[in-house]
């Protein structure tokens, strides 16, 4: 049947379906492209590991938002036009899937909400990652 169908069906958020219906479209040749993509992200990142032991990004675009949003629609004035958006400073990381820990870093201005660093290293580093 149709999956996207029977995903709404069993009220999966409409963000998961829109995933679906979107992957279902990818051609072999958008996939190949992609991998491709990859293959050089990953090659970026084991130069950086040559020098350094371990990176940092911050690990969000945003502070915790209200929870009644399904996401945040923009990032200092900027229209997010996927719900990804808000978070891609992530992706690097996962997209490799290097270990990765997140560690509280700063107060936001309500002094109530935290904004954390993702420290990362390269693969197969993960005890030596949690032993910092």
């Amino acid at each position: 049947g149709d999956i996207p169908e029977r995903l709404k069906a069993r009220n999966v958020k409409p963000e998961a379906v829109w995933e679906c219906e979107n992957g279902l479209g990818v051609t072999s040749q958008q996939l190949q492209k992609a991998v491709k993509v990859v293959e050089a992200w990953a090659c970026c990142v084991d130069e950086l590991f040559q020098t350094y032991d371990y990176l940092v990004l911050p690990s969000s675009q945003v502070y915790p938002f209200d929870a009644t949003l399904d996401w945040p629609k923009s990032v200092s004035g900027k229209s997010m036009d996927t719900y990804h958006r808000w978070m891609e400073v992530m992706v690097p990381v996962t997209l490799l899937g290097l270990p990765c820990v997140t560690i509280p870093a700063a107060i936001g201005k309500n002094g109530l909400h935290n904004i954390g660093l993702q420290i990362f290293g390269p693969k197969n580093a993960d005890a030596g990652l949690l032993s910092l």
